[in-house]
């Protein structure tokens, strides 16, 4: 099986220093920082990456539960926020992955569909990463 690589380089203080990620495809890099972290700075975020892993990761494992359930998928997309939040004792912590689901199924059955959402939220491989540490809540819509 494939391992994948990102590379990030930090330089600088904490508050005032600035960072670059990139993957190995070239597909997705960028700038990152305390304000974009924790504020509203430009660039991007660790919160934000995961929450894009999440959603991608979520809409191909759906996909293929919809499959197995007998359900032809047309399209599904999957928006998650990633909460982190500051612990009383000092430090940070990732606590929520929230995802939002939309899907088009023609003639989906919606108790099947719910059913294949919610194991999805428990089975993808993302959410299986995260499972113990994060809690995971899933909304998911079948559209008319």
């Amino acid at each position: 099986m494939p391992t994948r690589t990102a590379t990030a380089v930090w330089e600088g203080r904490l508050r005032d220093g600035r960072g670059v990620f990139n993957v190995e495809s070239g597909a997705i890099a960028g700038d990152y920082s305390f304000g974009s972290r924790f504020g509203h700075g430009g660039g991007s975020n660790p919160e934000e990456l995961l929450a894009a892993a999440s959603a991608a990761c979520y809409s191909m494992a759906l996909s293929g539960a919809l499959q197995q359930a007998g359900m032809t998928p047309e399209r599904i997309e999957t928006r998650a926020a990633c909460t982190i939040d500051a612990l009383d004792g000092g430090g940070w912590r990732i606590t929520r992955m929230r995802l939002a689901v939309h899907a088009r199924v023609p003639d989906g059955d919606r108790d099947a569909f719910k059913d294949c959402a919610e194991a999805t939220a428990q089975e993808c491989p993302v959410s299986k990463a995260l499972m113990g540490n994060v809690d995971i809540e899933v909304d998911a819509r079948l559209e008319d």
